[in-house]
């Protein structure tokens, strides 16, 4: 199941829905303004960045410069406690599957939540067609 974390007045999110029901892939929303992420889930989506807090976290956002702290400075449980009470901490969207993550929308980047062997056939009837092309 694909996860997705949106907020709504975020266009990248919408981006990102459209293209997931473009390609008939079923997800799971969660408004995280309405219904915050929990500590569980956080630490779900951590565990697949490849650089912890500062892949999920809006460095640009009023809420992030308005923090009187350095999240690196704290420990897990507190950041965590932050980020819940201040959602708009996080980039947006934020899509994830039980092995893949993706913050933000980027059209290339988000292919890699259709199925592989969708992908395959993808690839092989665009091979095809170049070929016929030729």
């Amino acid at each position: 199941m694909i996860y997705i974390y949106t907020a709504p007045s975020c266009t990248s999110c919408r981006k990102a829905k459209a293209w997931l029901r473009e390609q008939n892939l079923d997800f799971e929303e969660q408004n995280f303004f309405a219904n915050p992420i929990g500590a569980k889930e956080l630490k779900k989506i951590l565990m697949l960045t490849e650089n912890g807090t500062q892949d999920i976290i809006s460095t640009r956002s009023k809420a992030y410069k308005k923090l009187a702290v350095d999240l690196d400075d704290l420990p897990l449980s507190e950041v965590l406690e932050i980020i819940e009470m201040n959602p708009s901490l996080l980039r947006r969207p934020i899509i994830h599957d039980d092995k893949r993550l993706q913050v933000g929308y980027n059209e290339e980047d988000i292919h890699c939540f259709v199925p592989r062997a969708v992908r395959n056939c993808l690839f092989l009837a665009r091979q095809k067609s170049m070929y016929l092309l030729k």
